[in-house]
This record gives structure tokens, sequence and C-alpha cells, in this order.
């Protein structure tokens, strides 16, 4: 398949419907059918207000999906990647009991065990082995939860899908788990060029045992169809009854669910919100079967059939062919939002359009093709039908948000914002996250670390046109919304632009010390002098270069500057005079903030080490094993290391010190060359050239023991 336009819109497509799955099935997870059917009867459409719950949460079966496949572009898309490679993004990426897993417990919960075996050196694929874990353990439905970033690297090509599958699935899985992981994956793959579901399963059935257990569900589930093709409630009372929880047996086994993902495709018939209604009705792990189901109906039927109001139409114009399930806005309420949260926090308030982007690359790559950067790269550049990128406008319903053709003559798409009745006095303000966002700041179940994208010192710019039909100027600002004194949100607002109709400006401002804390969203503010009705395009918006910014614990009474790190030490202790005293009771551990657009900086800290093997501070962390830092060790030496699938030491010199003296550590990177200095007189240089780390966070290290410091800060070289 050609990896153009269709292939990129048919990935986000499936990305979408990856989310739109999750979302409407993670509110009730875990569910029985019979629970289900007496508190929520009939599921149309998202669910989460009937139940008090937020729509947009940190979710495992997201997180684990986005972040795993950085295995491949963490080491430049090879096609031979292995399963110990993407082992060692499992343990870069993931904080331990914090972040992506079900942390239920060794010999209880799939994932974790998997962690835990190769964090005390037990290597992919021996780590999610039979052989080493037993079957019930193997069999579990994490490796079908997270199969869909890889399948949609591979458009067409069934061989390469169901062997990216066996790979990443092994880190953790064993047996029926693999190949139901491969089913997955190699019919999202055939359905970039296959729309008959039937010939898709045909197809990834070649690729797995004849004799294995998902083989022969796939059987069942087809002749129970064929038998009753408008009774979903009789298939699922057969899989129900062969091949339920109490037949396979664990904390989620792969079999019933599979088995209802199978049910669901074969009795919705194409249909996206008839299939994702019966695969959640019928219970069990409903936000993973959904994920995974409305991924592949997504590829399948691309950005139609999720943009149809009632979600029948397919990619071919064919109708579904049971009926939908009434009205659906599957696209609004989630505005692209999404979290992948990992121990890269910079990555993790991201959306569906940054992560499909980063899908369409990695393929691209494995090919041999450039990648594609949309309007020169900018972070928002809205090119995707119906894309908004997070942006809402904030509490008014005299604005209204939509991607929309903003040029005929070339096609290009933008952001149309429609404003009327805002003045001087009450402006209309349209912004997206770039941090934790009130309403997800205590989310159920998994905690979202996360920290910001945007910094000040950095230059913010957007292209801003004034609609040519609007009657007078149209007054626009870029603006901040920070986290201030005791965590509420103040406004910060640029330099005043007024645009005459038709005209078209780019807007430039440096991002100020906001002093307080966290920057949380950014955007536009437009009005007209009257309130008179407007309609201005946001081309795009994006910030680049290096922030200039000194972390350390605020005047006021505010948290979330804690928030804003990425914890990966057993303690931060809050209770001590420091702001940072950390503590690693055994092995290596970070605390990071910042993103992998930071570059070429200098990191300063002052650091007290209490009782430990080593301590330093870090450069262009990508994650806690994939980084640059400077570190002083017990046995009497300054080192620069690169720790990257392992430690290189890259420059080392005597430097002597004793536990509880504060000691100065500067660490600037530029290109490919790091230069250190401690306590002024000690000068350490390298030169990375292979394969270098090119970009990334600030961190403080300790390895067993802890290290206090009042602040650390970054400033362009």
């Amino acid at each position: 398949m050609e990896l153009g336009a269709e292939y990129v819109e048919r990935v986000y497509a499936g990305v979408l419907g990856k989310m739109f799955g999750v979302y409407l099935g993670r509110p009730f997870e875990g569910w029985s059918y019979e629970r289900i059917a007496a508190e929520l009867g009939e599921i149309d459409g998202y669910v989460h207000d009937r139940l008090g719950k937020p729509l947009i949460v940190p979710d495992d079966d997201l997180s684990g999906t986005f972040g795993f496949v950085r295995a491949l572009t963490d080491r430049g898309c090879p096609p031979d990647l292995t399963p110990a490679q993407v082992g060692e993004t499992w343990l870069n990426e993931i904080v331990e009991g914090r972040t992506i897993l079900w942390w239920g417990g060794m010999g209880n919960a799939t994932e974790h065990t998997a962690y835990l075996r190769m964090k005390h050196g037990i290597t992919a694929p021996a780590s999610g082995s039979i052989a080493t874990n037993g079957t019930v353990i193997a069999e579990q439905i994490g490796a079908q939860i997270f199969i869909d970033g890889w399948a949609m690297l591979c458009p067409g090509d069934p061989e390469r899908a169901a062997d990216f599958a066996r790979r990443a699935a092994s880190v953790s899985h064993d047996g029926a788990a693999i190949h139901g992981a491969q089913m997955i994956a190699v019919m999202e793959a055939e359905a970039f060029v296959e729309a008959d579901l039937n010939t898709l399963c045909e197809t990834a059935l070649r690729f797995i045992p004849r004799d294995s257990v998902i083989t022969r569900l796939w059987d069942d589930v087809r002749e129970w169809h064929a038998a009753a093709p408008h009774d979903w409630r009789a298939t699922r009372a057969r899989v129900a009854a062969k091949y339920g929880y109490d037949t396979y047996t664990g904390a989620c086994h792969i079999v019933p669910n599979h088995a209802v993902i199978a049910l669901g495709l074969l009795h919705g018939a194409g249909d996206f919100a008839r299939t994702l209604a019966i695969v959640n009705q019928c219970g069990w792990d409903t936000d993973c079967n959904s994920g995974n189901a409305g991924c592949l109906l997504g590829i399948r039927g691309g950005l139609g059939i999720l943009d149809a109001a009632d979600g029948k139409q397919d990619r071919q114009g064919r109708q579904g062919g049971q009926g939908g399930q009434g009205s659906h806005d599957w696209r609004g309420p989630v505005a692209d939002r999404l979290y992948v949260v990992t121990a890269e926090g910079g990555g993790t308030v991201t959306d569906a359009v940054r992560e499909t982007y980063a899908l369409v690359n990695a393929a691209r790559a494995l090919v041999g093709n450039a990648p594609l950067a949309p309007k020169n790269g900018a972070r928002f550049h809205f090119t995707l039908p119906g894309s908004v990128q997070g942006f809402v406008a904030d509490g008014s319903g005299t604005t209204s948000v939509a991607n929309a053709i903003t040029d005929a003559a070339t096609g290009t798409r933008g952001l149309t914002i429609t404003t009327t009745g805002h003045t001087l006095a009450s402006p209309a303000i349209i912004t997206t996250p770039t941090f934790i966002p009130p309403d997800a700041l205590d989310t159920p179940g998994y905690s979202l670390a996360a920290c910001p994208t945007l910094y000040p010192g950095q230059m913010l710019r957007a292209r801003v046109i004034a609609a040519p039909d609007n009657v007078m100027p149209v007054h626009c600002r870029l603006v901040l919304r920070v986290y201030d004194a005791g965590d509420t949100i103040t406004t910060i607002a640029g330099p005043v632009l007024s645009l005459t109709p038709g005209t078209a400006h780019l807007c430039e401002w440096r991002v100020p010390d906001t002093v307080a804390g966290p920057i949380m969203a950014v955007g536009l503010s437009t009005r007209t002098t009257d309130g008179t009705r407007a309609t201005v395009y946001l081309d795009w918006l994006t910030w680049d270069g290096i922030p200039d910014v000194l972390f350390t614990r605020p005047s006021h009474d505010g948290t979330l500057w804690r928030r804003a790190w990425a914890d990966g030490v057993d303690q931060w202790q809050n209770r001590w005079p420091e702001p940072f005293r950390l503590i690693q009771n055994r092995g290596t551990g970070l605390i990071l903030q910042g993103a992998r657009d930071w570059t070429d900086y200098t990191a300063r800290a002052t650091v007290t080490p209490h009782l430990c093997e080593a301590f330093g501070i870090a450069v262009r962390a990508q994650g806690l094993r994939r980084y640059y830092a400077l570190m002083l060790h017990r046995d009497g030496n300054a080192r620069l290391v690169k720790v990257c699938d392992g430690e290189q030491v890259l420059a080392t010199a005597p430097f002597a010190w004793q536990f509880d003296s504060a000691h100065d550590l500067t660490l600037t990177v530029q290109g490919t060359h790091l230069h250190a200095v401690v306590d002024g007189t000690l000068h350490l240089d390298a030169d990375d050239l292979d394969a270098p780390l090119l970009g990334g966070a600030v961190a403080f290290v300790i390895t067993n023991g802890c290290l206090s410091a009042d602040a650390i800060s970054v400033c362009p070289v």
C-alpha cells in the first residue's frame, strides 16, 4: 500500500477507533453481561456521564499501545527488532507501580510478572513464556490489548504484522495470547486493503496454528453466527458456555475476550456503533475488547464510518446489515484528546493526530520513505479531516470550533473559530491542554503522570487568518492558562494583533517566566470591538527553542509543581526543607521534566548526596534507561555516561567527595558533544557519535541511596 494521504487518514481512523472503544468501555470495565443489562441496558454511545465518571482518562490500553512501539522508533525502525529490545523499552517507559500496567502482583498480573522477570535479569521472550510463568499467567489478555500500534505499521503486509505481533507479545505472553494478538494484528493490517470481514479472518488464521484454541474459537463463533445471524445474544450465550471465565481462568484470560471481539465483528457486520454496542454489552474486559474492535473497524471503514451520524457507513458506501444504535457523536466529546502515560512525562499530554503521525512515520521508515511533517512540523496543524487536536472553547456557547478547509484553492485545512458577542471585556478563549487539565487531576484507576509540554523561554508561534467576510477587524492574542498560587488557574495573554478581513498574520510571543507553576493550556483569544460575529482560521500553532527556567518549589502553597515531574524514584519526600529529597532503595531512579524537543541546553543543580552509591543530573532523558548523565560515584570518580540499552562510560576522572557535602553540577549538551563541570574545577568532555540521543528531558539521578537539592535550572546553550 502506498503510504500517502489515504494511509495517514486510515491510521488516524484506527487511532480514533481505538480511543473511542476504550473510552466507551472503560467506565464499566469488568462488569458481567447480566449487570450491564440490568444497570445500563442498551449501550447507545458513551455512558460515562450516566456513571458519574470522566470520559478522557489515562488507561493502560492506550498507554501501552502507543508507548511500546517506541521500541521500534527509538532504534531507527529496524525490521528485525527483537523481543529483548521491546522488553528493554518496557523497562525504560514503565515506572514501577505507577504507569501503564495493572500492578496486580507477581503470579497474578501477567504484565507485572513479566516486568519483574525482566527487572531481575530474565530477558524477553523468556520473561513472558509458559516455561517461566505457567500457562494460565502467560495466556491472559495483555498481548492483545497492546497490539494495535504494531499492526498499523504494516498496511497490507500480514506477514510483517504477524511477526511484529509475535515479537512484541512474547515479552509478556505466550501460547493462545500470542495467537490472539496475531489474529488482531493481521486483520488490522489487512483491513487497509481488504473490507470483507470473512476474508480478513481467513487471512489471519493462516498465521496461527490450525490446532490452536484461537482457531477453534473462530470456527465455533462463525458457525454460531451463521446459525443465528440476527441474534448476537444467542452467540454470546454459547461463548459463555464454552469459552467463559469459568473455563479459562486467571485475572483476565484472552480466550473469552477474544471470542467477544469475534462475535461483535460478525454480528456487527461492519457497523461501527452496533459492533461496539454488542462487544460492550457482552461484558468482561469491555474497554480492551471494544478498543481492539474499534481500531479494526476504523482502519477498515476510514474516517467516514466515525463521522457518520449513526456509524453505519463503511468506506465503500455500503450500509451495515443490522441497523445502527441511534445517533452518535463519537468525535466531538473526545476532541482528539489522549494521554499516553509513561516515564516520558513530556509525551503524556498528546492527541490522536500526534500519535497518528508517530505511527505513520515509523511505517514510512520501515520502507525507506522520508517522514511527513505537515506545515513544517507544527505541533498543531489540523491537516487531517475533522481534527481539532484538543482545542475547545472555554465554556462559551457563542463560540464554535471546527476543522474545515480554509483555503479552497489548495485544500488546506485549519481550525475555524467563529464567535459572537465577544468584546474586550469578554473575549472568546480557545485552548488545548499542555499539562494535566483540572478535570484530570484526580482520575480514577490509573494516575496521570505528566510533564508540561510548554515552558517559559520558548517561542510560541501561530498563523492566524481573518475570514474575508468578517464585517470588522478581529483582535487576537495568544494565551496561556497557568496553575498559579494555590493551584488556581490564571490566564496570561500575549500582544494584541488586529486582523482586517481576509488578512493573515504570524503571531510570535516568547513565553514569559510564569514563576508560579506549570503551563496548563495554550491557545487563542478573539474578540471584536462591539461583539460582531467574526470568524478566524487558526492555520497552525507551535513552539520551539529551549526553556529558560528554574525548577524549584514555588513560594506559594501550590502542589502541582510536583505533579509536573515524571517520578521514577522509590520516594520523593515532602516533609524536608529541600524541594527535592529523593530516595532510591535499590538500583537507579530518576525524576524527569521536559520533552524530546529539548535538544541543546545546559542543566545545572547543586546536589547533596546522603549515603548513596552514585548521584548526578541527566540531560536528553527519554525515560528511565535512555539518557546522558554526569554522575559522581562512591569509588571517587566523576563520570560522563550514556545509558541506552546498557551503560557506556564516555569520560571519567578522579573526584573525591563526601556524604552530606553539596556539589555544583553543570552538564551541557550541544549536538553530539557533552561538557560537564563539577564544582567549577573539574571539567569532562565527550562526543557521542554512535546513535546519539538527540533530545529529551532533564533529570535528577540517584543510585542506592538519597540526594537532596533546592533546584535545577535549564537554559539554552
